[in-house]
Parts: C-alpha cells; sequence; structure tokens
C-alpha cells in the first residue's frame, strides 16, 4: 500500500462506500506480514515511495516464490515486484506463482511490472566501463525502471578508450543521476564526474585481475575520487545504487 492508495480508502471511508470494520480488515497486515520465514513490508511503499525487493540468494525458490505471491495478492496493491540475485529454479518457481515474472540471467533479476508509473523527474543514466561489468549494471538499470524512473544504459566506455564515452556527451548532459560502473581500478566515475554537474553514483565490480582483490581496489580508487559529486556504494551493489538514484530523481 501507498500513500495514493490510503488516502482514496480514507476517503471512502469517509464517504461511507466502504465500513470502517472492512478498512481496518485491509489494514491488519501493516506494517507488516508475517510467513514465519519472512516478515513482508507491505508498508515500505508507503515510507520509501517502493515496495520492498526481495533477495532470492540465501533463500529456497519456494520461499521467494511465496514472498512474491503474497506481494502480488495483497488487496489493493499494484506494486511492481523486483527479486534481485535468482537463479533459473528460482525463475521457475516464481513463474508459476506470476506469469508475467520476466528473468534476466545475465544479473539475476526477476521482474513482475504491473504498472508503468514514471515518478523520477529526469533520466537515470547507467554508464559501464566495460562488457564485464555489465550484470552489476543490468541489476541497476532495471530496478531504476521498476522504481518509476525513465533509465537507458550506455556501456562498454571505460578508459582505456575515452573517446568512446566523449561520443556520448549529450547523452551525460542529459542525464539527472548517472550510475557508473566499473571494475579493476574502478577510474570511470572520476572521469564522468568531471564532465557533469550531477550526481554520479558509483559502482565498484569484483570484474578484474589477481590485484584487483574481488573488487577491493575500484571501491577504494572511487572512494578517493577527486571529482566531489561521486558517491559510492558497494562492490556489484547495482541495486543499492538505483536506490539512492531514485531517490535523488525524486526530489
Amino acid at each position: 500500500m501507498d500513500r495514493g492508495e490510503l488516502q482514496k480508502l480514507m476517503q471512502a471511508v469517509a464517504a461511507q462506500r466502504i465500513a470502517p470494520a472492512r478498512a481496518v480488515e485491509r489494514l491488519l497486515h501493516l506494517p507488516f506480514e508475517d510467513l514465519g520465514f519472512a516478515k513482508i513490508d507491505h508498508h515500505r511503499a508507503l515510507r520509501q515511495g517502493h515496495a520492498e525487493v526481495v533477495l532470492a540468494r540465501g533463500k529456497t525458490p519456494a520461499q521467494v516464490a511465496a514472498i512474491a505471491k503474497r506481494m502480488l495478492t495483497k488487496r489493493g496493491s499494484h506494486h511492481n515486484v523486483l527479486i534481485t540475485r535468482a537463479d533459473k529454479k528460482t525463475y521457475a518457481a516464481v513463474k508459476r506463482v506470476a506469469r508475467a515474472a520476466k528473468f534476466h540471467p545475465l544479473s539475476g533479476v526477476i521482474a513482475i511490472q504491473r504498472n508503468r508509473d514514471v515518478h523520477g523527474k529526469g533520466l537515470i543514466l547507467v554508464v559501464t566501463a566495460g562488457t564485464s561489468d555489465i550484470p552489476a549494471a543490468e541489476e541497476a538499470l532495471i530496478a531504476a525502471q521498476i522504481m518509476g524512473n525513465h533509465a537507458e544504459a550506455l556501456y562498454d566506455v571505460g578508459v582505456a578508450g575515452l573517446h568512446r564515452l566523449l561520443e556520448h556527451k549529450k547523452m551525460l548532459d542529459a542525464a539527472r543521476v548517472i550510475i557508473c560502473v566499473a571494475g579493476m581500478e574502478g577510474a570511470l566515475p572520476s572521469v564522468v564526474a568531471g564532465l557533469v554537474g550531477v550526481p554520479v553514483i558509483a559502482v565498484p565490480t569484483s570484474v578484474g585481475y589477481g590485484a584487483s582483490f574481488g573488487g577491493v581496489a575500484a571501491l577504494l580508487g572511487m572512494l578517493n575520487s577527486c571529482a566531489s559529486n561521486v558517491c559510492v556504494v558497494n562492490i556489484d551493489n547495482g541495486f543499492g545504487a538505483a536506490c539512492v538514484a531514485s531517490v535523488i530523481n525524486r526530489l
């Protein structure tokens, strides 16, 4: 339930179209619903503007499907549902309870899109240094779109060939928020941030050879960026970057 749905419910009670007892019944599972193995936060969209996102890793396919089913069948709910870090077995289980579910195997995202309302004020642009960074970038891209933003991608424009990035300067200038995804030494966010006057959310990835330390080198490089409009999320955390970008894009 989001703010609009709650307001409509209160208006219906005030207009005597719904009895107070029925309204209370609809609100019984706010702020959460206990499934035993999970407590679904139906209240999150009201507080934060988007529904709870399900992390599939560490959960069984049956658990993920049960959570998705309750989120979809909650009376009055019309939210999109996003599941991250899933595999084919989890997708098969979710597909049985949600025919509209779509699986993105590169990022492991399952998206169930029930509305395409756009709440964001501008473009969220997702930029990657290399093709190997696309899995984390795709997670960010789909999450941003599911959260009600216009989001586009610009892939493989890293510092090994900066002419590829400069070719798209107009696209960079059109963005309200940029998510910049890079592995190896993680240099691209500093370059991008130096070209624009908007927030750049840097996502270090675990892509790279031994001395990249599974993304730690990129993380430290981004944290030490000399560009003042760079902020950093955790390694491979495309979803987290999308959340921050979405909040900024609504302001």
